[in-house]
């Protein structure tokens, strides 16, 4: 430990400080509640989740283990529907999927937005309405494309001129009619990661307004046989906090659809603005309402169809990790607890937890922040800088980079992650062989999964082991 010091650990010589915005807490024990899902609560230091102590989860189900506020996911994807009530809101997804979920967006009103067709399968066994759901992606298999046709999705955003074909050859080989949304790029920087930027010029997705590829992908859906023309769609990234790159995208790509209708007469009926609605991971986010999102977004479309001299069209948004990744927590055990003696005197304590990169790799790939908090007891001992870490042999296995937790956390204690329910179990692995978590749906005291614990047995099913094949 670095030496004391009058005014706290913090103010020693050779402290480690931690990122500007992160504060040392008076009380390490506390919760920050708007990090955390709605009926998370601590008493005499255990967490509990929607009723349920995490430490009688543990017990039950094990760790590391995914936590899912059902009536929190619930709260969150209803304040979207009531505040966009003008809007089509569909659930994107990707953010995390299995059928309770699918079958939750369906029960709250809203539409599905899948981009496989590993997530079109999630839906059709959740028995949600096909004609609520949109198939995204940049390279839909002619399989893919088939498959949602004749389920009769109701809407598909086309991604390439290779897509328009094969919409087009499916929907007149069968008889039938897609409505489909051609997918632009608004040339927007959005202020986000890089990797999750998309609507600059330089990357996969859609068509370029400015090169004039969306308006000639436009007119060939417009003559396609087979497809409907329902209009543009557009999205600039994800964990974005500032409304004004969506007003740069609204006023570029509604010039694009009023073009369209000057050009080539055709009034396309609807728009979408896409998603990627921020979420706060630590004490440094703050994110938006819903009401708050709806009022700028609606008055910055009206603003520039009033300017164009042009009716708007309806209008459709994509919320997914603003609905699904505050209602999630990860509960992982600590095994071990090891201070790092760094240069200048300075100790990092670093806390290695049962899970890791292969439940959250966020961290490693996106440099994410998150925030923890012990889950199993009340500590009366002073806060530490610490660095939760995974058990994978990767240096960048890294969980929560910096985090105040009580200096006498040890093996056995329980720590829990909050905001973990986007693109955590959605991107989660296999790696060094570990076994991906379960996901544990908590509401009014039960605990039921909804997704089980992967096993060895799991792991080994694909691995082919013939000895009759093997060249001697």
């Amino acid at each position: 430990m670095p030496v004391s010091h009058e005014a706290g650990w913090a103010h020693a010589d050779g402290a480690l400080k931690g990122p500007a915005w992160l504060r040392q807490p008076a009380d390490p024990n506390e919760l920050v509640e708007h990090l955390w899902s709605r009926s998370a609560r601590k008493d005499g230091g255990v967490l509990s989740v929607g009723g349920v102590a995490l430490p009688d989860l543990v017990a039950e189900h094990g760790s590391p283990a995914y936590v899912l506020d059902e009536a929190d996911f619930r709260s969150r994807a209803a304040a979207f529907r009531d505040a966009f009530a003008d809007y089509d809101v569909f659930y994107a997804g990707k953010a995390f999927l299995c059928t309770a979920v699918a079958r939750w967006v369906a029960d709250e009103g809203l539409c599905l937005d899948v981009c496989t067709g590993g997530e079109l399968a999630v839906a059709e066994r959740a028995g949600f309405p096909m004609e609520r759901v949109g198939f995204h992606g940049n390279n839909k298999s002619p399989a893919e494309i088939e498959r949602a046709v004749r389920l009769g999705v109701g809407r598909v955003i086309a991604d390439s001129t290779a897509e328009i074909e094969r919409l087009s050859e499916v929907a007149t080989r069968l008889g039938t009619t897609v409505r489909v949304m051609v997918r632009v790029t608004a040339g927007v920087e959005a202020h986000t990661h890089e990797y999750i930027a998309t609507a600059h010029e330089d990357q996969k997705f859609g068509f370029s307004i400015t090169s004039g590829d969306a308006l000639e992908a436009v007119r060939r859906v417009h003559e396609a046989p087979g497809l409907e023309l329902l209009g543009l769609h557009s999205h600039i990234g994800s964990q974005i906090f500032d409304s004004s790159g969506f007003e740069v995208a609204a006023r570029r790509v509604l010039a694009l659809h009023a073009r369209v209708a000057d050009e080539l007469g055709v009034a396309m009926p609807e728009m979408d603005l896409g998603g990627g609605f921020g979420i706060a991971y630590t004490t440094q986010d703050d994110p938006a309402e819903p009401a708050q999102l709806a009022a700028e977004m609606s008055a910055i479309v009206e603003h520039e169809c009033r300017g164009l001299g042009i009716e708007a069209p309806a209008l459709s948004i994509e919320p997914g990790r603003a609905i699904v990744g505050p209602s999630v927590c990860t509960v992982y055990e600590v095994g071990t607890v090891k201070p790092v003696r760094l240069d200048g005197g300075a100790v990092r304590t670093y806390v290695s937890v049962d899970g890791g990169m292969s439940d959250n790799i966020r961290t490693a790939l996106y440099d994410a922040d998150y925030s923890c908090t012990l889950a199993g007891r009340a500590s009366a001992a002073a806060p530490v800088l610490a660095r939760v870490v995974g058990k994978h042999c990767e240096a960048g296995d890294v969980v929560v980079k910096d985090e105040f937790l009580p200096g006498d956390v040890a093996p056995g204690d329980l720590v829990a992650v909050p905001g973990t329910g986007a693109y955590c179990r959605s991107m989660a692995s296999n790696y060094n062989h570990t076994l991906r978590p379960p996901v544990i749906a908590v509401r009014d005291g039960v605990a039921r999964v909804v997704v089980r614990r992967e096993t060895e047995q799991d792991l080994l099913a694909t691995d082919v082991d013939d000895p009759e094949v093997i060249e001697s």
